[in-house]
């Protein structure tokens, strides 16, 4: 008995050394310095979590709610049949919508002054500011067509300006109007994004009324861009067509590349085109060659070189015409239109121009929109047709 009392003695003391002792950080020996029964505790805890329950319950409600909210306006805009309440709604909308279009075209300065006695009336394009980005680089290359309604063929054109949503052009235009005739004139000023291979885009207008100005003293003023008119004007086509000039050697390597949605000149709707080169000297007609003819199509490849003799010495003399004809068999070949670069010439002709002579020996493609021929003629002034004499070389 004294033995087994012994035994019971050394086999207790282990268990009641494990239950008094706890281990280093664990959930007794945090809860021990908490001055607070255990029952407490875990009232506190179950509140904390009811609490806690009930504010997630709260934010899924929420959403819900705004989703079911969207999902009725959505049917109920949808549903709608009621033609007095489009009537209230739509006009706000496309009154929003023109709003905004006309804030992102941009504001256009220039200034007016007319000449009683020489009968002339002057136009300054100044500058442009907030354009809107045509292109993918958030920038634009802005350039300003200038014309009078009572003569739509007399345009004159801005020089281009690269990357710029701001440009300043300084240029001024001088149209020969009669005193009688100018209230029944309007002034139209259009800017332009520049594109070397495809159609420009337009940006925006100006038209501006003469009759509603006074022209007794000098304006000058801004204007806000608007959407262009939808007048449409009668289209003659595009060509494409390379350049190079060597100063070293003199010559100039012009590649006519092809033509699309050429003018209808022949009775089944088609076209027989060919285009002509031509260079001017001091406004006379000097050296010309002509591609082969494209038969039944509107939208001609050619794809032939034509090299020029132009020693560098006569560049700012030099004005070279490209136009396109229909070629006819019976009767004359009439011409579906024409442009010209130089010097002389404006807008995205004289960029092609400048930009060749810019960069000797490098091949420069670009696409030109093809002009009226009386246009073109009047702008060149030529002094007569006949040909210049060359000095042999």
């Amino acid at each position: 008995m004294a033995v087994a009392a012994r035994k019971g003695r050394t086999t207790a003391s282990p268990h009641t050394s494990i239950t008094t002792t706890a281990w280093p950080g664990s959930l007794d020996s945090w809860l021990s310095w908490i001055p607070l029964p255990k029952w407490a505790l875990i009232t506190v805890a179950v509140a904390g979590a009811i609490l806690l329950l009930l504010f997630l319950v709260c934010i899924i409600k929420c959403c819900c709610t705004k989703k079911k909210h969207k999902k009725k306006e959505r049917i109920g805009l949808c549903a709608i049949s009621n033609s007095t309440t489009i009537n209230l709604v739509q006009p706000e909308m496309e009154d929003l919508e023109q709003e905004v279009e006309q804030k992102r075209r941009g504001k256009l300065q220039y200034s007016l002054e007319y000449n009683f006695r020489m009968q002339e009336l002057k136009v300054g394009v100044k500058q442009a500011v907030k354009l809107r980005a045509m292109d993918s680089g958030s920038t634009s290359d802005p350039y300003v067509i200038v014309y009078l309604t009572s003569d739509i063929k007399k345009r004159y054109e801005t020089k281009v300006y690269r990357k710029t949503l701001n440009p300043i052009f300084n240029e001024t235009f001088t149209f020969q109007v009669p005193q009688a005739e100018v209230s029944k004139c309007t002034l139209v000023m259009q800017i332009y994004d520049f594109n070397r291979f495809s159609r420009h885009d337009i940006i925006g207008e100006v038209r501006l009324p003469l009759a509603s100005v006074n022209l007794q003293h000098v304006i000058e003023q801004w204007s806000d861009l608007a959407v262009a008119s939808k007048v449409k004007e009668e289209h003659l086509g595009e060509i494409c067509f390379s350049l190079c000039y060597v100063p070293s050697t003199g010559k100039l390597t012009v590649l006519i590349l092809e033509a699309k949605q050429l003018k209808r000149m022949d009775s089944d709707g088609l076209s027989d085109p060919f285009v002509k080169v031509h260079l001017i000297l001091n406004r006379k007609k000097w050296k010309k060659k002509r591609t082969s003819v494209k038969k039944n199509t509107l939208s001609p490849y050619f794809n032939e070189v034509f090299v020029f003799e132009m020693p560098f010495s006569q560049i700012q003399n030099v004005d070279m015409v490209i136009s396109v004809w229909d070629h006819d068999k019976v009767t004359k070949n009439e011409p579906t239109g024409k442009l010209f670069l130089g010097c002389r010439a404006t807008g995205s002709q004289l960029r092609h121009w400048s930009d060749t002579l810019s960069n000797p020996r490098r091949p420069l493609a670009q696409w030109h929109i093809l002009q009226p021929p009386g246009m073109v003629v009047k702008a060149l002034g030529l002094k007569s047709h006949l040909k210049l004499p060359l000095h042999s070389r």
